[in-house]
């Protein structure tokens, strides 16, 4: 029993996690009935009645392209904030190095990496805004919606 325990405490941050996912669970329903509106209710009213039913639907009413540049802006923003921690945690690794060498070497690495990975990054947002806006004027969309 006790090896078993050991062995258990071994995987303490993943159980931990797995509990907090399932705790998650047994919270949604009240999660989701948060708006004031129970769920039975929401129901009934399932697009009876309506004059929009995308709205009824809960599906938004956000045209396709500006959710598109949106998710577009989530996605890089995103990737840059990985980027930046990949670049403090080369920091970190640097000054935790104590003068050795071959760890000031792995971490100049993983700066170089960040570095690179944003450069990229950065790329990739200066092109999709080209293509946005380029996609904008050949449509004729007079407010079409930049990153």
């Amino acid at each position: 029993m006790k090896k078993i325990i050991v062995k258990l405490s071994q995987y303490r941050t993943t159980l931990m996690l797995a509990a907090a996912v399932l705790m998650s669970f047994a919270f949604l329903p009240s999660m989701a009935s948060a708006n004031g509106v129970s769920p039975l209710a929401a129901s009934s009213s399932f697009g009876l009645g309506q004059n929009d039913p995308a709205a009824s639907l809960g599906l938004g009413t956000t045209a396709l392209d500006d959710a598109v540049v949106g998710l577009i802006n989530v996605m890089l923003g995103f990737l840059g904030l990985i980027a930046v921690v990949i670049i403090l945690i080369g920091g970190f690794r640097w000054m935790t190095a104590g003068g050795n060498e071959d760890k000031v070497g792995q971490a100049r690495k993983t700066i170089f990496a960040g570095i690179i990975g944003l450069a990229i990054i950065l790329f990739a947002w200066g092109i999709t805004i080209f293509v946005v806006q380029q996609l904008g004027k050949a449509s004729g969309a007079e407010e079409f919606q930049t990153l």
